[in-house]
């Protein structure tokens, strides 16, 4: 071989070398661009940030007891105070021991340091007596300032008489699948629990949703006593209310829903404001419109709502000249995408304005373009909040206790055959048969964690006084005050044993 083809073939070979290098090098730097800073998401960096992030906003978390009413099959009792036979109404009095009111726990989170607090609808449902425990310790009786079942939010009030620290609410509409969470709040009872995952969907549609309800799906583990806690983000910011789960035993099956805080702050807003939500209604069942219909129909584009129903002839939608089969394609100038668009626009309508609705409707073999002012109407409100007359009325936790039952008791005077059986040595004492579910007498517990009184105990003393009839033992509970100490002497009848057994109830009245 020639010295210059040698010299060529050696600057070839050098030529090739360095394309490769290149070649690497780029491909080298082009990955590094494309591959995450992994040392930015270490396992010792994230449990720091969780750490923090906790550190931050647990303060804020409380847990939301409530105590539920007696159900009403088992108020209702026959009167055994007028009957002579001692072992059918000790056996009664057994029987309706164990009717206990409902308790339940649930999570919420503070969101003004005045002590507006955000739970869900259902922890409060029915609720005769709502106690928030703060993250300190410390518990208050909450008052209701409104719920909206539609979106399962209700606003809760405690008077601390300080300062509460609270938490702020991000952009939920930035959250993305992927991104990490934490949902904080109190499952089974067990306060201060925090859980970790990433947001798995958004905009998330469940059996059981209201037409206002699209959640942010979650793996983070969120059980039963979660709901009402805050999901917050890796800035501590508020992103959703823990909602709903889907399962299959009742627990955590690693799917869990909180509704958007865009949504949240919505109705807050309204309840903080008006003590309700109020929202616009034309009275109209819709369909969306998909690309089979647009199709079909020759619709340009796979949006708008079909009417597929107009309920009522005096509704607003009737009255604007609406008819089943038109397709709503604009509220107010603005595109309508589909049926859960259009059913949020009117809501987020005020009533008695006036909006434009533009729609086509079938002629023969094309659609008519045309237009209508309807006038909203005001959405009946799916709230326990809300009378069959449509007024605002209280909710029983706000009711006050019958002034005309002490301490919030119903009580009989004791029988000559009743003092026999518990061998009462004065003959004379008063019978609980019914104790009233809102009243605080109902929560004061004994030594071993159980119920002070019970339906059936007999009540002998007062403040060292024997009781010996109604009006005097109401006229001894009408001289007491707040914070004012109270010690009765109860027996408690075994039925087992035939026998009574003295208790002890020491409380404070409140």
């Amino acid at each position: 071989m020639s010295e210059r083809r040698k010299l060529l073939r050696s600057q070839n070979i050098f030529k090739s070398f360095l394309l490769s290098f290149f070649a690497v090098f780029f491909c080298i730097g082009a990955f590094a661009q494309i591959t995450p800073d992994t040392n930015s998401i270490t396992p010792d960096k994230l449990s720091a940030s969780f750490a923090e992030i906790v550190k931050n906003v647990g303060s804020a978390v409380v847990s939301v007891d409530t105590k539920g009413k007696i159900p009403a099959d088992a108020m209702a009792k026959p009167d055994p105070s007028g009957s002579d036979d001692s072992e059918d109404i000790l056996d009664f009095f057994q029987r309706q021991l164990p009717r206990r009111p409902v308790y339940s726990v649930g999570s919420g989170f503070i969101v003004d340091k005045s002590g507006l607090i955000i739970t869900n609808a259902h922890v409060i449902e029915d609720a005769t007596r709502i106690t928030v425990k703060l993250d300190s310790g410390e518990e208050y009786i909450a008052t209701i300032v409104g719920a909206d079942l539609e979106t399962d939010i209700a606003v809760l009030k405690i008077d601390a008489k300080k300062d509460l620290p609270f938490l702020n609410f991000g952009d939920s509409d930035k959250a993305q699948v992927g991104d990490w969470v934490l949902a904080l709040g109190s499952p089974f009872g067990l306060n201060r629990t925090v859980t970790a995952g990433i947001i798995s969907t958004t905009h998330r549609e469940t059996p059981t949703a209201s037409p206002f309800q699209k959640f942010i799906q979650t793996d983070a583990a969120i059980n039963r006593g979660n709901s009402g806690g805050p999901l917050v983000n890796m800035k501590g910011e508020v992103i959703g209310v823990n909602s709903q789960i889907a399962t299959s035993t009742g627990d955590y099956n690693g799917i869990g829903f909180a509704l958007p805080a865009s949504d949240v702050l919505y109705v807050y807003d309204q309840i903080r404001q008006k003590g309700s939500v109020h929202r616009g209604y034309i009275g109209i069942a819709l369909e969306s419109v998909k690309a089979e219909f647009a199709e079909v129909y020759g619709l340009p584009d796979a949006k708008g709502a079909i009417i597929t129903d107009v309920r009522d002839p005096l509704s607003s939608a009737a009255k604007a000249g609406l008819k089943a089969g038109d397709v709503i394609l604009e509220f107010n100038g603005q595109k309508v995408e589909n049926a859960q668009d259009l059913i949020k626009l009117v809501a987020a309508g005020k009533p008695n304005d006036t909006v434009t609705l533009s729609f086509v409707r079938e002629a023969g073999n094309i659609f008519e373009r045309r237009t209508a002012s309807v006038v909203l109407a005001e959405r009946t409100p799916n709230s326990n909040v809300v009378s069959d007359d449509g007024s605002r009325k209280s909710l029983p936790v706000n009711k006050k206790v019958d002034a005309a039952k002490p301490f919030g008791l119903t009580l009989t005077e004791v029988t000559p055959a009743l003092a026999a059986s518990y061998k009462l040595e004065n003959g004379t004492g008063l019978i609980v048969k019914e104790i009233n579910p809102e009243s605080f007498i109902a929560d004061v517990k004994i030594s071993n964690g159980g119920e002070a009184l019970g339906q059936g105990d007999v009540i002998i003393k007062i403040n060292r006084s024997d009781v010996r009839n109604i009006k005097d033992f109401t006229a001894a509970v009408s001289k007491l005050k707040q914070g004012d100490a109270v010690v009765l002497h109860v027996l408690d009848y075994n039925g087992v044993n035939r026998r009574s057994q003295l208790k002890i109830v020491q409380f404070t009245v409140q």
